[in-house]
């Protein structure tokens, strides 16, 4: 059983399109014992985002506050844009300083990448890439993949998980497992918030995206010599896009065949993470093992964020 935990909500991006799903996210998680603060930024409009650039910010900084308690879960309402605003004004040095070795964990993904990749750049600081209150936790349906997924991660050392999907490339790697949506990875390469990862093992998704712009994205991180410093390129969900008539046959499959051929980089496939509603949770920037072959692949990771799942503490 999984101890009660305080969760922040923050809304860094988009404002929740579906009030039903925030209460019904917010009911779910005090249903299984859990306090929720900060519900007001689920709730707060100014045209597409979730309040003023000031107000959002906000919600982040105040997590620096020594004067100001600290939670167990910094929980992202929901995706959408606006995080790269907030970028250049957020307080890293005292988030660092506050956040570093508490085992407070920031969880969140799509525009949410933004925000992950800046603090792992500029502060060292480990996020989590998975669920989101309005997608997954407010959702019609919840999935106990997603669920379960979430607390095991956060409540345990060391996660190991096993994917049973037939792989074409073969690799053993150990190294720091990062990344999360593919348009923000590729739109902070240049900029002071892009980490520097050598040996990395690199995850990827996106939605909306065709694959000939997936394949130009990926061809921008090869062009900058990102994705030859990485051992591998594990490849997540990538949803709700059309192919066009005159793609011809050119579709997701054969474009990462494509790359597998032209990058010398092993490209694995099947991993659950995405704009999905079965979705893991994922440690961005945290050391990690990963062993692939025909019969599929294992990744494992530790040194995250994580409260004992017996404590209150």
């Amino acid at each position: 059983m999984i101890a009660a935990r305080t969760i922040r909500l923050i809304a860094p991006s988009g404002y929740p399109v579906d009030p039903v799903a925030v209460e019904r996210g917010i009911g779910r998680l005090r249903a299984a014992g859990h306090r929720v603060d900060g519900v007001e930024v689920a709730r707060r409009q100014m045209q597409r985002f979730a309040g003023t650039d000031d107000q959002r910010l906000a919600d982040l900084n105040q997590l620096a506050d020594p004067s100001q308690p600290l939670p167990d879960i910094v929980l992202a309402v929901r995706g959408g844009y606006g995080a790269s605003r907030l970028l250049a004004d957020l307080d890293y040095a005292g988030l660092q300083k506050r956040l570093a070795g508490t085992g407070t964990a920031f969880i969140g993904h799509s525009d949410f990448t933004a925000i992950q990749l800046a603090l792992l750049a500029r502060a060292g600081l480990v996020t989590f890439g998975g669920p989101m209150l309005t997608a997954h936790f407010g959702a019609e349906k919840l999935e106990t993949y997603t669920w379960d997924a979430f607390w095991r991660t956060l409540s345990e050392p060391a996660t190991t998980l096993r994917f049973d999907t037939p792989q074409i490339d073969t690799v053993e790697a150990k190294g720091t497992l990062w990344g999360g949506n593919l348009a923000l990875v590729v739109a902070l390469i240049g900029t002071p918030y892009m980490p520097h990862i050598d040996g990395g093992i690199l995850f990827l998704e996106d939605v909306n995206e065709p694959p000939f712009r997936i394949e130009r994205m990926l061809y921008q991180l090869h062009h900058a010599g990102i994705l030859a410093r990485q051992q591998a390129v594990i490849l997540g969900e990538f949803t709700e896009y059309r192919l066009a008539t005159h793609d011809n046959g050119f579709t997701l499959d054969s474009m990462i065949a494509h790359l597998r051929s032209q990058f010398g980089i092993p490209f694995l496939t099947g991993l659950p993470f995405g704009h999905v509603a079965r979705i893991l949770t994922l440690p961005v920037g945290a050391p990690a093992e990963l062993s692939a072959d025909a019969s599929g692949f294992t990744l494992s990771f530790s040194g995250y964020p994580y409260k004992d799942s017996n404590s209150s503490a």
